[in-house]
């Protein structure tokens, strides 16, 4: 069952991203997506096991803003903080 927890956790912190990214704007959106599969060969979801590579994202697009939109994805998913996974998330994706 771990496997399962585990994948819904990574959903929950997918939409959390593209919800985020979209309520900024679609172009972010696309930005961003872009930008992970150019530079890291991955897509929103595998975000969940590498935040530092959303964070170097974003410090890429949007410089010292970039903690605007990480501070949304925070506040999303504070009420989620007891899993460990998406503490580390969130920890990683601070840094």
């Amino acid at each position: 069952m771990t496997y399962d927890n585990d994948l819904v956790k990574k959903a929950l912190v997918s939409l959390v991203i593209e919800t985020t990214l979209l309520e900024i704007g679609k172009e972010t959106y696309d930005k961003v997506v872009r930008d992970l599969h150019k530079k890291y060969h991955c897509y929103l979801p595998d975000c969940y096991d590498h935040p530092e590579y959303l964070n170097e994202i974003l410090k890429d697009l949007y410089g010292n803003a970039h903690n605007v939109v990480i501070e949304k994805i925070n506040k999303q998913l504070e009420e989620f903080s007891y899993h460990n996974s998406i503490s580390h998330f969130v920890k990683i994706l601070n840094q």
